[in-house]
């Protein structure tokens, strides 16, 4: 069985012997690995799943995966992310050594704080003109910016601190967070990558033990705690380096796989007994006591090991050469998983712009299915355009090179 990083990490970058001695051979055999479709397409899912699940109820949202389980959209992001920075900067600790990383991956902090704050001031503005224009206050409730439009100075310095947000605004917050970090994830990462999730498991339990959390302003905490959801980070970044390659027996096991499936199965009980609650009767009532509340904030242990049997799952029947990746019906999905900053900040005007015709024009059932897809085809018409935009800067920039050197080479 092959896994997504048996693939993509081909040396050990732990502090093995063979890793110290061949850190150049390491390097190269990463860099010379292809693009992962596979993280690039899960990627751009879980982008349109959240950008149907902040919708209001609808048709779609009976597509999401929130309603088959413990986990959804978030969940995957968040993997994903942790698996592809790891890889990313991985490589360039290996290249470059600690501090050029570190100072990379600070610029790519730098870039996510300041599409927070645009998508910030944006969708204020976005929020403030509709509850104006159409006299509806309601709206700024339902945002969540009443604070702000009763103390704005206070309120914008929180919100540069990362300590308020409107609603939909929660997981680039946490993504900051969680990349700040990466410099010592990945330092500790090369040298004991086992003892470092080990880590992240005993930061997860003494945060449930303690109830550590970061606060929020004017009140409460963060909707995704960082001291919880950090351990789905890391372990996306332990597999991508490595951890899923040395677990390889136990996802190609026929075992695991069943227990996979019958947690799955159970999962979906649970969460149709939520909308049909004639099946809450068959559920023990010790299981309830134990189960609820499945808490998203602070990542439940239910919530990661049902990623984790989708996950596995997932790696067992799509194979990194599968034929389907290449075909062009997934191609848009690709090509938001590939932006999928950009994406995430479209997906979040959009959902509000959805809500606001929802709520002023029409509620129906057609309507949801026109504004869901809609959004969805405007995502993959933006990303579609980045990717060309991209596409024609490197060609721009790869014909001015050519003209440098052969001016370079005329002038001698």
């Amino acid at each position: 069985m092959t896994s997504i990083a048996d693939q993509v990490a081909g040396r050990p970058i732990a502090g093995t012997a063979e890793a110290s001695a061949r850190p150049a051979v390491a390097a190269a055999a990463i860099s010379l690995r292809g693009r992962e479709l596979r993280l690039d397409l899960f990627r751009g899912l879980a982008l349109w799943l959240i950008f149907i699940d902040h919708l209001p109820p609808n048709l779609l949202t009976w597509f999401t995966i929130r309603n088959y389980g413990f986990s959804d959209a978030t969940e995957i992001f968040i993997f994903i992310s942790g698996y592809t920075a790891a890889f990313v900067y991985g490589r360039a600790m290996l290249e470059a050594g600690v501090v050029v990383a570190t100072a990379r991956i600070l610029r790519r902090v730098w870039q996510i704080y300041v599409a927070h704050v645009f998508l910030f001031t944006i969708f204020l503005a976005e929020i403030s003109y509709v509850a104006t224009r159409f006299e509806n206050p309601l709206y700024s409730e339902e945002m969540g910016i009443m604070d702000f439009l009763k103390q704005p100075d206070v309120t914008i310095v929180q919100a540069l601190l990362l300590r308020f947000r409107p609603v939909n605004m929660d997981v680039l917050p946490l993504y900051i967070v969680l990349m700040l970090f990466l410099p010592l994830i990945l330092w500790l990462m090369k040298w004991k990558p086992d003892l470092t999730l080990a880590l992240s498991v005993l930061l997860y339990a003494v945060t449930w033990e303690y109830d550590l959390y970061l606060s929020a302003y004017p009140n409460g905490f963060w909707a995704f705690n960082p001291f919880a959801w950090q351990l789905l980070f890391v372990f996306g970044a332990w597999c991508a380096l490595g951890g899923a390659r040395r677990m390889s027996r136990i996802i190609s096991s026929q075992v695991t796989l069943w227990i996979a499936v019958a947690y799955l199965l159970a999962a979906f009980y649970v969460t149709l007994s939520w909308y049909v609650p004639q099946l809450g009767h068959y559920m023990p009532r010790l299981i309830e006591q134990w189960m609820y509340p499945i808490n998203k904030t602070d990542l439940d242990v239910l919530r990661f090991t049902h990623f984790l049997a989708l996950a596995l799952i997932t790696v067992r029947f799509l194979p990194m050469d599968w034929s389907g990746l290449k075909s062009p019906w997934l191609k848009p999905l690709i090509l938001c998983g590939q932006h999928s900053l950009e994406i995430f900040c479209l997906g979040v005007f959009l959902a509000f712009a959805g809500h606001f015709v929802l709520a002023e024009i029409s509620g129906g059932a057609a309507m949801h299915a026109m504004i869901s897809l809609c959004g969805i085809l405007i995502m993959c018409a933006m990303a579609w355009i980045i990717s060309w935009y991209k596409r024609e800067a490197d060609k721009s920039g790869s014909k001015k090179g050519a003209m440098v050197n052969a001016d370079l080479a005329g002038g001698g």
